[in-house]
């Protein structure tokens, strides 16, 4: 029997779940042979229609918002749009970044097509470790544990971001670092995106009363922060 999402919050008019990584949010073309969404499940569990305020990578997990009616679900657009929803990622990526920084760097539209948009994502640096596995000519690794605040939601933003300034997140498949992504796998059995959306801070559509939505990481995540002491880096 299929587990139940975790639902992070719910009023009469917002839905708020917590998105287990390699679940499709919905359906689409470029994965015409799944059958398991997690939109489809949240309306089930629900037992009313829902509608996608935002989406989520499928090797993505976290806070996914969605509304239960077509015109909330157009006021939280707005608000997306207008930049008045903050969006914050924890992301264990390669190397030692800054302590913290903005990465301004114009990216194209889904699936690579379209002309360059701009695109800003800040991060902060949460913990830093070394591993010590040789590797090419390095006797050691190093891996931190970043908060990315994405201000623009273009596609991929944070992971081909990451890839631009070559702190390329770990599991990363398509952006990142294969060499990398083979020592998690083969010392730490890490076989998945190391990205989580971990919170969102808004405004209430109707009421207006300020949220703050959290989706704990799941229990993958939680070996890794226990691995490298970085529990109290993360914030409850």
């Amino acid at each position: 029997m299929t587990a139940p999402i975790e639902i992070i919050f719910e009023d009469a008019d917002l839905l708020a779940a917590n998105k287990p990584a390699g679940l499709l949010v919905h359906r689409s073309k470029i994965a015409i042979d799944e059958n398991d969404f997690l939109l489809e499940r949240l309306k089930a569990q629900a037992g009313t229609n829902l509608f996608l305020a935002h989406r989520l990578d499928r090797a993505t997990s976290g806070v996914l918002l969605l509304a239960k009616s077509r015109e909330v679900a157009g006021e939280l657009g707005r608000l997306f749009m207008a930049r008045e929803v903050t969006k914050k990622y924890l992301a264990v990526v390669r190397g030692w970044p800054a302590a913290e920084g903005v990465i301004d760097y114009p990216l194209p539209g889904v699936r690579e097509r379209g002309p360059r948009k701009p695109a800003m994502t800040r991060w902060r640096t949460l913990a830093t470790t070394t591993v010590p596995i040789e590797m090419g000519r390095y006797p050691e690794q190093r891996y931190a544990l970043v908060e990315a605040a994405p201000e623009t939601g273009r596609y991929r933003q944070i992971r081909k971001h990451f890839h631009h300034v070559s702190h390329h997140i770990v599991g990363d498949t398509s952006h990142g670092r294969g060499d990398h992504n083979r020592l998690w796998r083969i010392h730490f059995s890490m076989h998945r995106m190391l990205l989580h959306a971990w919170r969102l801070e808004f405004a209430h559509p109707l009421s207006g009363i300020s949220l703050t939505l959290t989706a704990a990481p799941d229990e993958i995540w939680q070996r890794v922060l226990e691995r490298f002491a970085w529990l109290g880096a993360v914030e409850t």
